[in-house]
């Protein structure tokens, strides 16, 4: 049978069946826990009619919408596995995902219906916004059949970025994404009073698992965004009086510099929050000043993605630390000689904890790679300072090595960014004959900023050893993004390898 403790959004409309769980923000249409729970009950014994059975997946192409929370609650009600597809992705991107995840049903947001028809057949798919998925969500129905399932049942497989070779498809249990959001409720103090608005997209954890599921296990309020605009999500976080917020860096850079942003106070806020990517620290100085609270994160699909927390109070104080491991999972940094790392010493960010994932679907070399004794090896390189605050470094496949020193990418991105006339800047290394690797910027300049590549290095000068200044430098108008919002610094490499002109 489907235990109770799986269950866990039936509980909650017991416990709260008239209070405001999920909001559209653009339609103001609201939707109260007992409405999301008999909508998923009916979308789950659809599925059901439909042939869906236990470990059968049903993937999901649609912009940020109540139909993401109907299939996966729906899912976990009959033991099914929700996948949600990138539609940021290339046609050919999502076929290699379609034929990896092989799901049965493929629901689409008639804005997707060009793209779902390029990858799987029609036979196989269903519209999540017309008149009969409405008549379905709304008809009452109820799974008739027990389902058998244990907290190691899969509930979703969300495919990591691919940005290094092919996404992988990371397995999701129902035991990892409800002790994420029991972790995350519990270290960051989350209540049902609390309400935050998703821009960031729902295929990703991100928009789905960092705080989406938390809120709605805290009893909270979520509404969901799409298509952000700095002004108007400024506008959305005060009419709808959120307490709590998750954007990525890149966002806050362009709302930080909107005149909504400063000319709110956002009376309701307690504290923004940013992930996704490393925050420059020039965002802390915009946060400060309005005297509103202001903190990073950090996370990766493969763990939650929730794993620190730091109090808003120590944020400032500790500026670019991303806190101290949450209430129920531990952290360790290890050096390359598998000892771990004292105090200021970098090393690989291990990570452990009912939040983590199962396996990589069908790829056991790589489940291999990133588990071992029961510790997630991230992949990021962190220190930690001698109060136990932690930082992170940077991607250990991102570290430069130029003749012979260990330099570190974000130390110099940080720098950069402080310049008042840089708008944005990435670092990476590219192959060089003298020093093995050449530390390379690329800077995009303020709006009225005239600075040269002679400017930048003396800049730096003033902060970094000399082995750190970029030995080449490129401008650009603006810098290549992922669909989460990160830089891709995949597509900077090539740039440069392709012999694009430069300055130096």
């Amino acid at each position: 049978m489907l235990g109770w403790e799986l269950d866990w959004l039936k509980n909650r409309a017991r416990l709260a069946p008239e209070a405001e769980a999920i909001a559209d923000a653009k339609t103001d249409q609201i939707w109260s826990y007992s409405q999301i729970d008999k909508r998923a009950e009916a979308v789950a014994a659809w599925l059901v009619a439909r042939g869906i059975q236990k470990g059968d997946r049903v993937a999901l192409l649609s912009p940020n919408n109540i139909c993401y929370f109907d299939l996966l609650f729906a899912c976990g009600k009959i033991g099914a596995i929700f996948v949600p597809l990138n539609w940021r992705l290339s046609i050919k991107e999502l076929k290699y995902i379609f034929s990896d995840a092989s799901p049965k049903l493929v629901g689409f947001h008639s804005d997707m219906e060009h793209m779902v028809t390029q990858f799987c057949e029609l036979g196989s798919t269903f519209n999540v916004d017309n008149e009969e998925y409405d008549i379905i969500t709304n008809s009452g129905a109820f799974i008739s059949v027990p389902v058998d399932l244990g907290w190691e049942d899969p509930l979703e497989i969300i495919y990591t970025g691919g940005t290094t070779g092919e996404p992988k498809g990371v397995v999701l249990s129902h035991r990892a994404i409800l002790w994420n959001g029991v972790n995350t409720v519990l270290s960051w103090n989350l209540t049902n009073s609390d309400i935050s608005i998703t821009y960031l997209p729902m295929f990703h954890t991100g928009g789905l698992n960092a705080l989406s599921i938390p809120l709605l296990v805290a009893g909270g309020k979520v509404v969901i965004a799409n298509d952000f605009q700095p002004e108007k999500a400024v506008e959305y976080l005060n009419s709808f009086y959120c307490t709590v917020a998750l954007f990525v860096p890149t966002m806050y850079h362009m709302m930080v510099k909107t005149n909504a942003f400063q000319k709110s106070d956002f009376p309701a806020m307690k504290v923004f929050l940013s992930g996704g990517a490393p925050c420059p620290l020039e965002i802390y100085d915009e946060f400060r000043k309005k005297g509103l609270a202001f903190k990073e994160g950090y996370g990766l699909t493969e763990a939650g993605p929730n794993n620190f927390y730091i109090d808003p109070g120590d944020a400032w104080r500790k500026r670019g630390s991303i806190g101290k491991p949450m209430l129920f999972n531990s952290a360790v940094i290890l050096k390359e000689d598998g000892s771990n790392a004292l105090a200021g010493e970098v090393g690989e960010l291990l990570i452990q904890g009912k939040h983590c994932f199962s396996y990589y679907w069908k790829n056991k070399q790589a489940t291999m790679d990133a588990l071992n004794a029961g510790w997630l090896h991230t992949g990021d390189l962190a220190k930690s300072d001698e109060e136990g605050f932690y930082y992170i470094v940077g991607r250990k496949k991102e570290m430069i090595i130029s003749g012979g020193e260990n330099i570190y990418p974000l130390e110099i991105e940080h720098w950069i960014c402080s310049h008042p006339g840089v708008n944005e800047t990435a670092v990476i290394g590219l192959p060089d004959e003298k020093w093995g690797e050449a530390v390379t910027a690329f800077v995009v300049l303020a709006t009225s900023g005239t600075i040269t590549a002679d400017e930048i290095k003396e800049f730096c000068r003033d902060k970094l050893a000399g082995y750190k200044i970029p030995k080449r430098i490129y401008f650009l108008e603006e810098l290549p993004k992922t669909p989460v919002g990160k830089i891709d610094k995949k597509q900077l490499k090539d740039y440069a390898m392709a012999g694009t002109e430069k300055q130096e």
